[in-house]
């Protein structure tokens, strides 16, 4: 996408029908598993979750799937529930053709949470 967005409403609002509905899902289970406190702008020019002013995870949409950054690292269990999405050390990959695992979204988000609080164990 070439276009310059001021809103993630704006970014969403490009997409296809079917992807604005995933895209405002993978916004929905961020916020809710960040802080109440949490913000949202555009940065890099792809949606942008940030805590206390600074990012805490992006979100973005492609032609064939969504992706999620950044991704910490953790655990066994933890590296075992993220490895199907992994595309690259940081990025998480979702296709659009397979439903999307929010739970997993749900847990990098509360692990980032936990990382920014200075709990290493929060993956």
């Amino acid at each position: 996408m070439a276009a310059r967005f001021t809103t993630i409403d704006d970014y969403i609002d490009a997409f296809p029908t079917e992807v604005q509905d995933v895209l405002q899902q993978v916004r929905r289970t961020i916020l809710a598993a960040a802080p109440a406190h949490a913000g949202q702008s555009i940065s890099y020019g792809i949606p942008t979750i940030t805590l206390d002013g600074r990012y805490l995870v992006y979100f973005a949409g492609w032609k064939h799937h969504v992706s999620v950054y950044p991704v910490p690292d953790g655990d066994a269990d933890f590296e075992e529930v993220v490895a199907p999405y992994r595309a690259a050390k940081g990025t998480l990959r979702f296709p659009l053709r397979e439903p999307i695992p929010y739970d997993v979204i749900t847990r990098v988000t509360a692990a980032l949470v936990a990382q920014r609080a200075g709990d290493p164990g929060g993956a």
